[in-house]
C-alpha cells in the first residue's frame, strides 16, 4: 500500500511586509506604461508524509518565497526580498544534494532526460545572472560618470548633454538585452519532461522541490530583468529634450514610477528647463538625487546577485559530483 502524501500549496500572499528599508518606498502601479505583471498559477508540491528534514527545510523556504511579489510596496524592495530568499533556498538545496541518500538515489537514474534537466537548471540561471550583473555594472559606471559631470558643469553645457545621451543609449542597450533574457525565461517555463512515477519517496520529493525552486527562480528573474528594461521616459523633438507627459509639463507630482524612470524624468526636466536660470541649481540637485537613488538600488541588486551566484555555483557542482561519480 502506498503511503499517504500531504500537499503543500504555493500561492501568492496578499499580505504586504517591509524589507530592506534603505531603498525608498514608492507605489509601483503604472502611470506611463504597463508594468510587467505575473499571472502565476497556484503551484502545489506533493511530498511524502515522512520527508527528510532537508526537504522540509526547502519546502519552508519555498513557502516564504510564495509572498515575494507582494512583500513590499516598492518594486526594487520586492526584488531584493526575492533574491535574498533564493540565496537561502539554494543553500538548503545544496545541503539536500550532499546527502548520501540523495546522491545514491540520483546516481541510479543517470543519463535520463529528467535528471539532465535538473542538472541544467542552475546553469541556465547562471548565464542570465551573469549577463544581468554585467549590465548593471555598466549602468552604475555610466551613472557615476553623469554625476561627476553634473558636479563640474552647468546645465546647457555640451558635455552634459553628451553624458545624458550616453546614459539613455545605455538604457536602450540594457532594454534589448533584458528583453532577450525575459524571452528565454518564459520559454523555459513548462518545458520539463515527466519523471517516473515509481521513484522512492525521497527522490520523488527531491525532484519536485528542485522543479519548484526553478519555477520561483524564473519568476523572480523575470521581475528583475523587467525592472531593468523599464521604458525610457523621454522623447526628442527638433533636437530638444522634452517631457513625455502632459502631467509633467503641468508640474503635477509624478508617482507610480520606479527609480530608473525617475532618473529619466529628472534628466528631461533638467535639460528642458536649461534656459531658465532660476531652476538650474534645483534641477541639477534633483537629477543628482535620483541618480544616487539608482546607484543604491543597483548596488543592492548586485549584492543579492553575488550571493545567489555563489549558491547556484555550489548547487551546480553538487549535481555534477553526483553524475560524475
Amino acid at each position: 500500500m502506498r503511503k499517504p502524501h500531504v500537499h503543500a500549496f504555493l500561492y501568492i500572499s496578499s499580505q504586504p511586509q517591509n524589507v530592506l528599508t534603505f531603498v525608498r518606498t514608492t507605489t509601483m502601479a503604472s502611470t506611463f506604461s504597463p508594468k510587467h505583471s505575473h499571472g502565476y498559477a497556484i503551484r502545489s508540491i506533493s511530498l511524502p508524509t515522512r520527508s527528510h528534514p532537508n526537504t522540509v527545510r526547502i519546502e519552508e523556504e519555498l513557502n516564504k518565497l510564495k509572498s515575494w511579489e507582494v512583500s513590499s510596496t516598492s518594486e526594487a524592495e520586492r526584488i531584493f526580498f526575492g533574491l535574498s530568499g533564493l540565496a537561502e533556498l539554494y543553500k538548503c538545496m545544496e545541503d539536500l544534494l550532499k546527502l548520501p541518500l540523495t546522491q545514491q538515489a540520483l546516481s541510479l537514474h543517470q543519463n535520463q532526460k529528467w535528471v539532465d534537466e535538473l542538472l541544467d537548471c542552475p546553469l541556465r540561471f547562471l548565464d542570465i545572472l551573469g549577463e544581468t550583473r554585467d549590465a548593471m555594472m555598466l549602468m552604475k559606471g555610466n551613472v557615476r560618470d553623469l554625476q561627476s559631470a553634473l558636479r563640474r558643469r552647468k546645465v546647457g553645457d555640451f558635455v552634459i548633454e553628451n553624458h545624458v545621451s550616453s546614459y539613455w543609449s545605455l538604457r536602450r542597450n540594457t532594454r534589448k538585452q533584458c528583453t532577450k533574457s525575459l524571452v528565454l525565461l518564459k520559454h523555459s517555463e513548462g518545458s520539463s519532461s515527466s519523471f517516473p512515477l515509481d521513484l522512492n519517496h525521497h527522490l520523488s520529493a527531491v525532484v519536485r522541490v528542485v522543479r519548484e525552486a526553478s519555477f520561483i527562480t524564473s519568476c523572480i528573474f523575470q521581475s528583475l530583468v523587467s525592472f531593468l528594461s523599464s521604458p525610457i521616459l523621454r522623447s526628442k523633438v527638433n533636437n530638444k529634450w522634452t517631457f513625455v507627459s502632459r502631467v509633467m509639463r503641468k508640474g503635477t507630482l509624478v508617482q507610480n514610477v520606479n527609480e530608473l524612470e525617475k532618473v529619466d524624468l529628472a534628466l528631461c526636466r533638467m535639460v528642458m528647463d536649461n534656459a531658465d536660470k532660476d531652476f538650474e541649481a534645483e534641477n541639477i540637485q534633483c537629477a543628482n538625487k535620483e541618480l544616487e537613488a539608482v546607484v543604491v538600488v543597483i548596488e543592492g541588486l548586485e549584492n543579492g546577485l553575488d550571493c545567489l551566484f555563489k549558491r547556484l555555483i555550489n548547487t551546480r557542482v553538487s549535481f555534477l559530483n553526483i553524475v560524475s561519480n
